[in-house]
């Protein structure tokens, strides 16, 4: 009996990985890029698995212009693969006086939005992706008529428009003077049922939860994901406008001192593989997070602690599922050529 049911167990195991396969394959993916060598490696070996690739490769100016260029390795396999091209546009370095100007400045507003057109034409794109960030919240209205008019514009070039969006869980901001400062600057700026509802759809950047410039924690954890995503479908954005932004790359927290900030912990973000390096260079294994649903680890160095939080390819297909769960259109990852190499295998 206990054979019996053992067989029984690892049958069903076997059936419902092949059943989240299954469904992947049918779901929009798409993968961002940067121009780093182990991105665009990334893409050439997998282009045949992904639905659009987004690199962030251009950048408005103070005037509108948009400047940058797309690999032409990354450019020619997306044509073979049949893999649709749809780069980041973003105020570069997230400059949010930049992009105040963009959003209030006549003549510079203008130019911008005539320019994604021209981008559109002159590249021969299949759409453009906002990766406009750190836009303070009393410019809020500003950019989603930003949006509608640009939407407008590409269009009439025949090409989609979609943008990647901060997440956040409530508006409320928060307690404290950070969770204030991030909800003024980096989250409360997207009207997302107006957004949605003008675009093509919205990549939901559900990760970052944690950075560099906060406490050690996981990249994305799954209850935040979750409520992330609950809360804006309870604005009224249908399932059909989101793609979930799922983090591929992991998070490394460590002290480090300079002359200028003093001493502090750091935290980076490092490929899978190099998070596999750290951990086994200092004797330490990471143990899965059952409730955040990542492995993580921490170990003590000439007396200091450091935090690794991974994304694995297991942490990877547990919030794929959410994809599932909720119906929507697909989802986002952020980057090419940081995620474990096992979660090609799993998707395919």
């Amino acid at each position: 009996m206990k054979r019996l049911t053992g067989l029984l167990l690892i049958a069903l195991v076997m059936a419902q990985g092949c059943a989240t396969r299954k469904s992947s394959r049918h779901l929009e993916s798409l993968w961002y890029a940067t121009s780093g060598e182990g991105s665009v490696q990334s893409f050439l070996a997998h282009a045949d698995q992904i639905s659009i690739v987004s690199p962030q490769v251009f950048s408005f100016d103070s005037n509108g212009v948009i400047t940058g260029s797309m690999d032409a390795r990354m450019v020619a396999k997306a044509r073979v693969s049949h893999t649709k091209l749809v780069p980041l546009v973003m105020n570069p370095g997230f400059d949010q006086p930049l992009i105040h100007r963009l959003l209030t400045v006549p003549d510079a507003r203008l130019r911008a939005i005539r320019s994604l057109a021209a981008l559109c034409r002159d590249q021969h794109l299949d759409g453009i992706q906002f990766d406009i960030e750190n836009v303070h919240v009393n410019d809020r209205d500003a950019f989603t008529s930003f949006t509608r008019e640009s939407v407008d514009s590409v269009r009439r070039a025949r090409c989609t428009l979609s943008a990647a969006v901060v997440p956040r869980t409530s508006d409320e901001p928060g307690p404290t003077p950070y969770h204030q400062w991030i909800s003024d600057n980096w989250r409360a700026a997207y009207d997302y049922k107006a957004l949605a509802d003008t675009l093509d759809f919205i990549s939901y950047m559900t990760y970052a939860q944690h950075t560099g410039g906060s406490t050690a924690g996981p990249v994305g954890g799954y209850p935040w994901i979750e409520a992330s995503l609950k809360f804006v479908l309870s604005l009224g954005v249908p399932p059909s406008k989101i793609s979930l932004g799922i983090p591929g790359y992991s998070d490394w927290w460590y002290p480090a001192y300079d002359a200028t900030n003093g001493s502090r912990m750091r935290g980076s973000d490092i490929s899978f593989t190099r998070a596999e390096e750290i951990l086994a260079k200092s004797g330490v294994k990471a143990v899965w997070d059952n409730v955040q649903k990542s492995p993580t680890a921490s170990w003590s160095e000439h007396d200091v602690f450091q935090h690794i939080w991974e994304e694995d390819v297991r942490a990877f297909m547990t919030k794929l599922g959410l994809v599932t769960k909720y119906h929507l259109r697909g989802y986002s990852v952020w980057v090419l050529g940081l995620e474990d190499p096992k979660t090609w295998r799993a998707i395919r």
